[in-house]
């Protein structure tokens, strides 16, 4: 591919050049690190035979240096099994995150301002970009709905671990006489589809509604109907987005989402799994959570899927979620189970 670039009329098609590119650049970033890491293991084995020829003295020095650089290449081997493990076909994609609030009332919207917070850090601790493209405030605090765009190298792959509904259990700072409540949250996750994938919507299927938005923003955001909401009548989703000034780039980014659900809905329907993606979360209340975060009378966060647990529930709340993420995707890798069906465009 490389030679590839080097020919006659290669940058004629800057379009078609720009996808090889992309392609070559992929491939580089799953191939290289596994050559990196095969020549740390020739290292080691130099490093084997240097401590067999050692003097006792130097035995000692060379085994400790041994036991640290293994310890390394141990923790550098999980993160390339996990990596190996993101084969589907959008895993390599950018990422739609939905969080949706659910039983409990300002509770559950207060909740869902700090999944929105921690799915935030957590994007951010991986490298990725966030796109806030909808933000739907609570009555008295927290907010109702979010939608965010998160960018970068397998986003999708990673994030779709956390579909599914979320609970918490605390005391409710907004209960004066401080009672322990119950909160649920949703969060869903689709690919973002790039060009490739044809998805032709009917103008008359689209109803386009536009508003002023409510959302955070400065000078300008909140003083034109800049806001757009698409509803997809036959089937009766709905986009919002209002995170540009103009209302055509927010229309844009909505018609983006749109496609990508309405595609995620057509291989729904090709695999007749639907509770593959949405019968997981079910309600969003009690008895179809995946994950439980445990505030009082004691700490813990633990995920029902996998039985993975940790007491650092503020570590998790700012983001630290590799942890339940690694798990799930090492139990339900196909290497695993047969699980994640590969679809033909």
């Amino acid at each position: 591919m490389e030679g590839q670039m080097g020919a006659p009329g290669f940058w004629d098609n800057s379009e078609r050049a720009q996808k090889h590119i992309a392609k070559l650049n992929g491939l580089k970033r799953s191939v290289l690190p596994v050559v990196a890491f095969q020549k740390k293991i020739d290292d080691v084995a130099v490093m084997v035979e240097l401590v067999g020829g050692a003097s006792a003295d130097e035995k000692e020095m060379y085994a400790k240096e041994l036991e640290t650089t293994v310890d390394a290449l141990v923790a550098e081997l999980d993160q390339l099994e996990i990596a190996s493990f993101l084969t589907g076909q959008f895993d390599k994609n950018n990422a739609i995150l939905s969080i949706q609030s659910g039983q409990g009332g300002t509770e559950s919207n207060d909740w869902c301002d700090m999944l929105f917070r921690m799915y935030t850090r957590w994007a951010e601790r991986r490298g990725y970009t966030v796109e806030v493209q909808d933000v739907q405030a609570g009555d008295q605090a927290g907010i109702t709905k979010a939608t965010l765009l998160l960018k970068g190298e397998n986003a999708y792959g990673y994030v779709k671990a956390e579909r599914g509904v979320h609970r918490l259990v605390r005391i409710s700072p907004f209960d004066a006489n401080k009672r322990r409540h119950t909160s649920f949250c949703a969060v869903d996750v689709i690919a973002e589809i790039n060009e490739d994938i044809a998805i032709d919507i009917p103008e008359d299927e689209i109803r386009v509604d536009v508003y002023r938005s409510s959302g955070k923003g400065g000078q300008g955001v909140n003083t034109t109907d800049s806001a757009v909401r698409l509803t997809h009548m036959p089937s009766g989703i709905v986009v919002v987005c209002q995170n540009e000034r103009s209302q055509i780039k927010n229309r844009a980014a909505a018609l983006k989402v749109l496609k990508a659900r309405l595609y995620e809905k057509k291989l729904d329907e090709q695999r007749s799994e639907m509770e593959r993606f949405y019968g997981e979360k079910g309600e969003i209340g009690w008895g179809s959570q995946i994950r439980s975060y445990v505030l009082q009378p004691y700490q813990m966060v633990k995920d029902l899927r996998t039985g993975m647990s940790t007491s650092d529930t503020q570590g998790v709340l700012d983001g630290d979620l590799d942890r339940f993420v690694n798990a799930w995707l090492r139990a339900g890798c196909p290497r695993h189970r047969n699980k994640d069906i590969q679809m033909e465009e």
